[in-house]
């Protein structure tokens, strides 16, 4: 015992006397230095090293889901564009894995309906064309409007109830900021990672990190099937009410 104590003290001894000869230096990073990102000079705008995804003057890096050669896409007017439920989804041209996302959108002033008709959109992280048709980030006018809450604004669709319900009233401009990591597959196509995404809606974290189960289907269960970069998406849900505007929209790869 007299041995082991002998031999703590000792370890202890040798501890102490590293510590004492440790210098700063020891312990600060100086490469690869972090690359120099020009912030906006307005919260909100896009940074000097994003893809600026619609601005307000034109959507061109935008296309119809099931007509991409097509040039009627949604309204565009005072620098918003409108969804047009007789036109369809809307995807970006551009394929994307990891990112940061920020985008606004408003519910209009006058939105009749309840639940699930009412202001009801989406922001595709990542567009399939299988099954659910990707995963989504739940739009939708929950400002004193009740739903299943895995399907409310914030949720991941039909798989996260989101934290808070940080819902503006319509006819406010509304924001999402989400950090996207895309799932990735092996050779043989099952899978090696999971999707994650964090997101904050109107400065209040509503995903915290969240592990996707997979995609989100509006009937059944969730499931990942392979697939690599993938376009964002803008869901046109064939609900009755009025429709609802995007604006400042940009994606940083990560």
């Amino acid at each position: 015992m007299k041995i082991l104590y002998t031999i703590g003290a000792v370890s202890l001894f040798a501890l102490s006397a590293q510590a004492q000869n440790a210098k700063p230096e020891d312990t600060e990073v100086w490469l690869p230095e972090p690359k120099v990102v020009t912030p906006a000079k307005t919260p909100g705008n896009a940074p000097a090293d994003a893809i600026v995804l619609f601005d307000g003057k034109n959507l061109d890096e935008w296309v119809l889901l099931d007509d991409s050669t097509s040039t009627q896409k949604w309204k565009l007017a005072d620098g918003a564009m409108t969804v047009d439920k007789t036109k369809g989804d809307l995807r970006t041209k551009r394929k994307f894995t990891d990112y940061q996302l920020h985008i606004e959108y408003q519910i209009p002033t006058v939105i009749h309906g309840t639940g699930q008709g009412r202001g009801n959109s989406g922001i595709f992280l990542a567009a399939l064309p299988w099954g659910a048709g990707g995963y989504e980030l739940q739009v939708l006018d929950n400002y004193q409007n009740k739903t299943y809450v895995n399907g409310q604004v914030g949720s991941v669709y039909k798989q996260s109830i989101p934290l808070a319900n940080a819902a503006r009233k319509p006819g406010v401009w509304q924001t999402y900021d989400v950090i996207w990591t895309a799932p990735r597959f092996n050779a043989d196509g099952s899978l090696k990672s999971p999707a994650r995404v964090t997101a904050i809606h109107n400065g209040v974290l509503v995903q915290n990190n969240y592990v996707l189960k997979g995609d989100t289907p509006y009937i059944g269960q969730p499931a990942y099937k392979a697939h690599g970069p993938a376009p964002i998406k803008l869901q046109s849900h064939g609900d009755p009410s009025e429709t609802i505007s995007y604006r400042n929209i940009w994606v940083r790869e990560l």
